[in-house]
């Protein structure tokens, strides 16, 4: 079968994401999945809506490095380094403002004003993958023994069972 301009034509990145969740925000992709004509070609891109203080949640891409351009609000955006040292980056972004999350490391972004946030990432994977910590470490499936987190988190066990039902 011949390709067709509709394998390389992606539609609905001016729709606002539906942001009513318990994060305040929603990503809408545009990867190989939804645009095959990226496939091979090592980029897509995403779409990110903010409700106010709405939070796109610690996570990490292990396939690709993201630069994020705020198109509209104000966010608050940072990263973390890796072991040993842990160093959180963060810098508050305006509009037009453009950061980088390099390659694996968890990452976020927080709408810190009162209105509506809007963001445009590029990433350097047409499959970036993400990895929200949260869910995957409290929602893995099956999983993962409370008692195996609790040491982990140095918190009680009781803790551990409270977060895992919420995921």
């Amino acid at each position: 079968m011949q390709v067709q301009a509709e394998d390389f034509f992606f539609s609905g990145l001016h729709l606002r994401g539906n942001t009513s969740n318990a994060v305040g925000s929603r990503v809408t992709p545009v990867f190989a999945a939804q645009l095959p004509g990226l496939n091979t070609l090592g980029i897509s891109m995403v779409r990110i809506d903010y409700a106010p203080w709405g939070l796109n949640p610690p996570h990490t891409h292990p396939r690709a490095t993201e630069v994020l351009t705020v198109l509209e609000g104000t966010l608050q955006v940072g990263f973390v380094t890796s072991n040993p040292d842990n160093r959180h980056i963060t810098k508050v972004l305006q509009k037009g403002d453009v950061f980088v999350f390099p390659v694996g490391l968890v990452h976020y972004q927080r709408n810190v004003g009162n209105g509506n946030a809007v963001v445009i990432a590029a990433l350097s994977s047409q499959n970036p993958g993400a990895i929200t910590i949260a869910n995957a470490v409290f929602g893995a499936n099956p999983p993962i023994a409370s008692d195996i987190l609790a040491r982990a988190f140095q918190v009680d066990k009781s803790v551990v069972d409270q977060l895992q039902a919420k995921f």
